[in-house]
């Protein structure tokens, strides 16, 4: 595969794409960039995703946007294959070899269910059968001593068995191997030696941190996908090859940042929520560039609505993550550097339906891209987001999809009125329910990530994209009490936009249990340096001037007998003595912030987080020129717009391909654009910035 390595040397011009499959659309965003004049162009596309084989929506929203491979410098991609892989179980055949003793570990799980009180609770259904753990004799301390040596003799045989069984990849993960991965990296050589090209990964490569259980999940959940996210990469690379790219190819990974095609493919659980974490990143590079370092980020797509709150530009990544995790299932973790954020399947295409006790709700079911919602004429007859929104004529019928499609508004009225019907309602008030209804779920995500954790969200700004997050962001913002509301330029590709401002990043997360005090500062200091060569090691593997790595570093801490952390970030230079105190402190106001109080108790580190980047080039904004064109030309019409809350008003619609840095207006109003419609409400007072950016203060 293509080997890809940071560059900073100077390029007169240069054509930069990114990428982005998400579960209904394939966006594209291209930058064209004249190093001589400094000019630069901007232009997006959109099309259908074309799953199981993704890599073709890739090539097709390529050739809409009229883009040649091989004048193409950069690619940045970010893509749904492994989430999709693991929630729709769709992977290959994994067996597991683990520390004698500990085969049950995955069935054993966590007791922490979610559905407490449900007598006929399930545990989930392991990704391994029990007939495919395995175990080996041999055991490391929680200090790292070998306590009996690895016995491998039996390995011969679990390989015949697992050939016989049709095993696909392997997982190992051997007890205490965070704290000396010796163990590991024997089995995974030998095994190696006696069965040459299988699919196999080792938990210390995926994870340094403690939790049993946490890490033999990770090890085998990314097993599972490896083989497919493997040829998945191959095809894309091999279709770009073929097309003529020559440029620097990198993968969006889930911390926020991206790496090189050959590294996201040997641990492909790393890129297990690329997409949403390059918007988040994305609106955090936004707010830092118009200077609203706090942010509620929002992406609502077609299929889920994705939030994520950034305190003074920093944005959180966290290392317990779950999939397939809400109110009645436990779902299975992933112990990898993840974007703290908050997903909830309501999107444009979610479907709205009347539960038995005759309540409505909307989602987590989408309509997909195929057949859509009922709008698109496709063959789908339940109503979703989006119908709801044209019915009430918030989007425009006559410029559906950016005029792509004509707007069966038959269709439309057919699934409305059946979903009124069964309310006992008529088909407005049906459609005011399901916007009420997509709304209050999203208010409910943002909460999660403001209000539980101790951040008021009348401090952010709220940063919409994706599709439809322009369509719902005030009436959001309104009920948060959130003053300013920042809709992207190009809002319906920002994920892409994202990927274009990202660092070639990595994050190292290492356990590391000790006292709080001053006299373990050499010990702490020690951990963070060796993490820190270890990582500067692997970019200079890869040819990376070391000169060019930046690294930061975090504490995860707790109160002595607590179960879990609290992240502190940690100044620049050396962990001594006399900063032991400073850091403290720090935890403790965190941890009130987040949990209203704080003990008068010991602190313990727990764990180690090191951050190192590498700046690729990544997109500079530059401001707007406007024509002195006036606000007039670029209003189309009048239209009345059902607001669901408000009630109608005549609103002013604007093109918003049209509007220009200086300009500004009052709602009631409608933006329209190719891939969004923004819907300002009646009382807001709207700017538009000098990126591009359009502004709405919804007090006034």
């Amino acid at each position: 595969m293509r080997r890809t390595g940071a560059t900073t040397s100077p390029i007169t011009k240069t054509i930069r794409v990114a990428t982005d499959v998400g579960g209904t659309f394939t966006d594209l965003l291209v930058l064209e960039h004249d190093g001589s004049t400094g000019e630069a162009a901007v232009r997006s596309a959109k099309t259908d995703t074309t799953s199981p084989h993704y890599e073709e929506g890739v090539f097709d929203v390529m050739a809409k946007a009229g883009i040649v491979a091989n004048a193409v410098d950069f690619l940045a991609h970010g893509t749904t294959v492994v989430i999709n892989a693991l929630t729709e179980r769709t992977g290959v055949k994994v067996g597991l070899i683990t520390t004698q003793g500990f085969r049950d570990t995955l069935e054993i799980a966590r007791g922490n269910r979610p559905d407490f009180f449900n007598l006929h609770y399930h545990k989930p259904e392991p990704f391994v059968p029990r007939r495919l753990r395995r175990e080996l004799p041999g055991r490391i301390d929680y200090h790292g001593n070998e306590m009996r040596a690895l016995d491998l003799t039996a390995l011969p045989g679990i390989v015949d068995d697992f050939r016989a069984a049709g095993v696909e990849a392997v997982a190992i993960c051997f007890i205490h191997s965070y704290a000396n991965p010796a163990h590991e990296q024997a089995a995974l050589a030998a095994l190696g030696q006696l069965w040459p090209g299988v699919a196999a990964i080792s938990s210390h490569e995926i994870t340094r941190e403690w939790r049993e259980y946490e890490r033999t999940s990770t090890a085998v959940l990314s097993a599972y996908v490896q083989p497919l996210a493997e040829r998945y990469l191959q095809r894309l690379d091999a279709g770009l090859d073929e097309r003529g790219f020559a440029g620097g190819l990198y993968i969006m990974r889930s911390n926020c940042g991206v790496d090189s095609v050959d590294t996201v493919s040997r641990v492909p659980i790393t890129m297990v929520e690329s997409g949403p974490a390059s918007g988040v990143w994305g609106a955090a590079e936004l707010g830092r560039l118009i200077g609203e370092p706090n942010v509620l980020a929002l992406d609502i797509g077609g299929t889920t609505a994705k939030c994520s709150l950034i305190e003074d530009a920093h944005v959180r990544i966290k290392t317990d993550y779950w999939i397939g995790r809400d109110r009645t299932r436990a779902g299975y973790p992933v112990m990898v550097p993840v974007v703290d954020l908050v997903e909830i399947g309501n999107g444009g295409g979610s479907i709205a339906w009347v539960d038995d006790f005759g309540k409505l709700r909307v989602g987590p079911r989408s309509a997909g891209a195929v057949p859509g919602p009922a709008a698109y004429g496709r063959g789908g007859t339940e109503a979703t987001t989006t119908d709801a929104n044209l019915w009430l004529g918030r989007i425009n019928r006559d410029y559906f999809c950016g005029g792509a499609l004509q707007a069966d508004m038959d269709a439309v009225r057919k699934a409305i009125e059946a979903v009124g019907a069964r309310l006992g309602a008529d088909a407005d008030e049906a459609a005011r329910g399901i916007v009420r209804i997509a709304n209050s779920n999203m208010v409910n995500a943002l909460k999660l990530v403001s209000v539980n954790r101790g951040f008021d969200p009348r401090d952010f700004t709220l940063i919409a994209f994706g599709g439809g997050g322009a369509m719902h962001a005030v009436a959001l913002a309104q009920e948060l009490g959130v003053a300013r509301v920042v809709v992207p330029a190009d809002a319906s590709v920002f994920s892409a936009w994202g990927m274009m401002m990202s660092d070639l990043r990595r994050d190292d997360v290492v356990t590391l249990l000790v006292d709080l005090d001053a006299g373990n500062a050499a010990a702490i200091e020690a951990a963070f340096a060796e993490t820190e060569g270890r990582a500067r090691k692997r970019f200079a593997d890869e040819g990376i001037d070391p000169s060019a790595i930046r690294l930061m570093r975090f504490g995860r801490f707790r109160y002595q007998n607590q179960e879990h952390t609290t992240e502190v970030p940690l100044e620049a230079g050396r962990v001594t003595a006399d900063r032991v105190a400073a850091i403290e402190a720090a935890f403790h106001e965190t941890y009130e912030r987040e949990y209203t109080y704080r003990l008068d108790a010991p602190v313990e580190m727990v764990g180690l987080h090191v951050v190192a980047r590498v700046e690729i080039g990544k997109l500079t904004m530059t401001r707007r020129q406007a024509t002195g064109r006036t606000l007039e030309e670029a209003r189309k019409g009048r239209r009345r717009v059902d607001y669901a809350l408000e009630g109608r008003h005549e609103a002013a619609i604007y093109d918003g391909e049209r509007l220009e840095p200086g300009m500004a207006f009052a709602g009631p109003a409608i933006v329209e654009d190719p891939g969004s419609t923004i819907v300002v409400h009646p009382g807001n007072r709207v700017e538009v910035d000098d990126f591009g950016n359009i502004r709405i203060h919804t007090r006034v």
